[in-house]
């Protein structure tokens, strides 16, 4: 059997920031830790971001338009936010063909955007951007509510649900928490009241040995212990 072999990691340029030929694999979706500006004039700004191991990214001219009219001027605001990033081979550099990094995707927009970039000196391009979708962290997530007071009502429509016989009904009537727990939902909670009435009353109609209904002992949630 022919064991797979990953080559990625062995084409990775050893440089000090992100190429283009980092990107040869595929486009890679980068979360922003940091923007800095540096003493350059062809590269301004180094865009770190999480896993970079210390290799930023620098946006060229046009890649640093795109980055302004969608988020705006003030980098400080970049961080947390997200890009996908991926080598567009056409992109020339001293007349050839070298390839270049682009952004395809970006968060914290509403839509689609299209602007029109240099391509050559004398002509420019349309160029688009789409909205990158970013799932929430779990951690940001509201936990789910519990309703305490619907789980005790429903255990309690479930034990009238299991009655079968008169002796089964009657256990669960001379049960003193069940006659307060009746009395509270009558009082607070009228739904779940309902809910469990609506329980008892088809479990009296169950009972296989119960009297007619004139005799039936009469269950006072007024006056129940």
């Amino acid at each position: 059997m022919t064991e797979s072999v990953d080559m990625r990691d062995t084409i990775i340029p050893k440089s000090d920031q992100l190429n283009a030929d980092d990107l040869i694999a595929g486009p890679r979706t980068v979360a922003i830790t940091k923007v800095s500006r540096k003493e350059t004039a062809e590269q301004p700004i180094a865009v770190s971001f999480e896993g970079d191991d210390g290799k930023p990214y620098f946006p060229c001219k046009s890649m640093r338009r795109v980055m302004v009219t969608v988020w705006g001027p003030e980098a400080m605001t970049y961080v947390g936010r997200a890009m996908t990033l991926y080598r567009d081979p056409s992109v020339t550099w001293g007349g050839m063909e070298v390839g270049g990094i682009r952004i395809s995707h970006m968060s914290h927009m509403d839509g689609p955007v299209v602007l029109a970039l240099t391509a050559t000196k004398k002509a420019r391009k349309p160029y688009r951007v789409l909205p990158l979708q970013v799932a929430r962290p779990v951690a940001d997530e509201a936990p789910p509510t519990v309703d305490r007071i619907k789980d005790g009502a429903d255990t309690l429509a479930a034990r009238f649900a299991d009655v079968v016989t008169a002796q089964q009904y009657y256990q669960v009537l001379d049960d003193e928490k069940v006659a307060t727990q009746m009395r509270w939902l009558k009082a607070n909670r009228e739904t779940l009241f309902a809910t469990v009435e609506a329980a008892r009353v088809a479990a009296a109609e169950r009972m296989q040995d119960a009297p007619a209904d004139d005799d039936a002992p009469v269950y006072d949630l007024e006056n129940a212990k």
